[in-house]
């Protein structure tokens, strides 16, 4: 058996049978309410979307609709190689794009030339000066004669 219910024109809730009144205004228009509280709101001109307990303020409100989650997309990370100083990206790629073993013999290569630049560095140093050859004095000027006015 189907029980045809009405919902109220104010709350928006369903009105059963037996319940509620209905409310025929001078334009012909039907309303139906719920109880003595909604009917007399209404009368009272009170906006339902004000009233906290009502279905207006709850839609407006975002209240109790069952949220349906949406998949957000993962966006995918893209990596971008950029050139930085020193290096252009063409040689960034020709870099990676070399085989170990040769990376290797040039890093043996360069190292190597790094020792030999330090050797040379050292040899200089190493050797220590006799008293006579080291420093030589410079002859003493005294205060009074270095400071020479200009002319």
């Amino acid at each position: 058996m189907v029980i045809n219910t009405g919902t109220c024109s104010f709350s928006d809730m369903k009105v059963w049978p037996g319940r509620g009144s209905r409310f025929i205004s001078k334009d012909g228009k039907i309303q139906l309410f719920i109880g003595s509280k909604v009917r007399s709101l209404f009368h009272q001109r009170i906006k339902a979307v004000k009233l906290t307990w009502t279905q207006d303020w709850r839609r407006l409100n975002k209240k109790g609709r069952a949220e349906t989650v949406k998949k957000r997309r993962v966006r995918k990370v893209v990596r971008t190689q950029k050139a930085y100083v020193g290096a252009t990206l063409d040689d960034i790629k020709r870099k990676r794009e070399e085989k170990p073993e040769v990376r290797a013999a040039m890093r043996d290569q360069a190292l190597r030339e790094i020792k030999e630049r330090q050797k040379k560095k050292a040899a200089p140093q190493g050797q220590k000066f006799d008293k006579g050859q080291g420093k030589t004095a410079a002859p003493k000027v005294s205060k009074a004669k270095g400071k020479q006015k200009n002319k």
